[in-house]
């Protein structure tokens, strides 16, 4: 008995798994060559992606001071051009306009300033505000008809009420994007104004000496500064915390519906693994994969938009006039939150299927690169505006997020609408993408069978 429990001990042993042996032992020579193959290849895949995808992000931003000129600025003098105001004998439109072009032929960093005639716009400066509110142009400067007018007649009545501010005025419309107007736009403007402040205010008080008047006898205003600018933004960004409703928060969106794949395919592969039940046939498991992954989309969606109405992000205010400056005049009225919450459900499928798609065609690790290219892909043309990026990028207003980020600030701030073009392309890549969702099946499948 003891014999053959020793005989047993030794067959053990021999049977068992090998000792552990030292790194550079010989009978590692296979191995270690084809571990340093693959672990050189992946990184070398990896550094690779990273520069080419990450040149994609920072490539978007890149020519930005180049395209500063795409950043149209509307300079439009009414002075004079309207009743009961009309006469050639202006000084305050022709000294607005000067300066202006002196800083627009300057050689330093500017916006796109065009001169544009009161008749483009029938004589009326209210059309003006609408066009900046329909993205002709991203901001106005305006010559109100009665500048040179009010300013005179100010002095020779002696009007202590006026104010210099009703010469000129500023149009924006930061809720378009906020990002650009705070970073390039008003710091440009708030040059601008400077600019013609500064020579206005000389000019018109020689001109005054030089005609003998009696400088304390008139209003002091008139002298210094005699002009000024109201600034008018039609759809202020506010509150702060409607940010992360169209930009940050939006990379979640995205990242959310990646992962509704590793979560629920377990679930659905019981359907066809027959374990104590016939498989289900493929054509009634793809309908049940699309239509329960649209079903996930609809309630995550749901909580992600409730996140937004948590924090009182307002979604129930009444809509306002295009050429009136409001804030969150909410596009649906009170309906608003519902158009939020599908316009979320509809963006959420559009990004997350095709995620589903490349998950079943690379599988995993591989899926992970798809993840990082399109969220670094939709950041890139989703977030920043494609007016400052090169023409490489044009492509970008194809992709979903910007046109979820489009669609979102047409709801929340009530800026101008191309909410059908914006629900229109995200159908698009709904379709095209449930088109792929069966090839994307089988491949899957051959390389599970073939164990890839």
């Amino acid at each position: 008995m003891s014999a053959e429990t020793e005989e047993a001990r030794s067959d053990r042993k021999q049977t068992g798994p090998p000792a552990p042996v030292g790194f550079f032992d010989p009978s590692l020579n296979e191995v270690r060559k084809r571990v340093f193959y693959q672990y050189a290849r992946t990184v070398f895949i990896l550094c690779v992606f990273v520069l080419g995808v990450l040149s994609i992000f920072w490539g978007s931003q890149f020519t930005t001071e180049a395209k500063y000129p795409n950043l149209h600025v509307w300079v439009v003098d009414f002075d004079g051009q309207v009743e009961p105001y009309l006469t050639n004998d202006t000084v305050v439109g022709p000294a607005v306009i000067n300066v202006t072009k002196e800083y627009e032929s300057s050689s330093s960093l500017h916006l796109g300033y065009h001169f544009k005639s009161a008749a483009d716009f029938n004589y009326d400066p209210w059309a003006v505000r609408q066009a900046v509110y329909d993205e002709h142009a991203y901001a106005a400067v305006i010559i109100n008809p009665n500048a040179t007018s009010l300013l005179r007649a100010a002095m020779t009545t002696n009007n202590k009420t006026y104010d210099p501010t009703g010469a000129l005025q500023t149009i924006i419309i930061s809720a378009r994007d906020e990002g650009t107007y705070y970073n390039y736009i008003l710091p440009d403007l708030t040059i601008l104004q400077s600019l013609i402040l500064s020579s206005f205010g000389p000019q018109w008080t020689s001109s005054l000496l030089s005609t003998n008047t009696n400088l304390s006898t008139i209003p002091p205003q008139t002298i210094n500064p005699a002009i000024g600018f109201t600034n008018i933004d039609l759809r202020p960004f506010t509150p702060a915390v409607a940010a992360p409703a169209v930009s940050i928060g939006l990379i979640y969106l995205i990242i959310i519906s990646f992962f509704n794949f590793p979560f629920l395919m377990p679930v659905h592969a019981q359907f066809i693994k027959p374990e104590g039940h016939p498989p289900l046939k493929i054509p009634h498991w793809l309908l049940w994969r699309v239509l329960s992954s649209i079903t996930a989309y609809f309630f995550l969606s749901l909580f992600y938009s409730l996140v937004s109405l948590a924090f009182q992000i307002p979604f129930s205010n009444s809509p306002a006039p295009d050429t009136v400056s409001a804030n969150n005049p909410n596009a649906y009225g009170h309906g608003s939150f519902v158009v939020f919450w599908m316009l979320n459900w509809v963006g959420m499928t559009a990004l997350g299927i095709p995620c589903e798609n490349m998950a079943m065609v690379l599988g995993f690790p591989w899926s992970s690169f798809f993840l990082i290219f399109w969220v670094i892909t939709n950041v890139a043309t989703g977030f920043y505006p494609l007016d400052l990026a090169s023409t490489f990028y044009r492509w970008g207003y194809a992709w979903p997020l910007h046109r979820i980020v489009e669609a979102l600030r047409t709801i929340l701030f009530g800026t101008h609408s191309r909410i059908g073009l914006d629900f229109g392309v995200l159908f698009i890549w709904i379709a095209v993408s449930l088109a792929f969702f069966p090839v994307a099946t089988l491949i899957m499948r051959w390389k599970m069978k073939r164990g890839l």
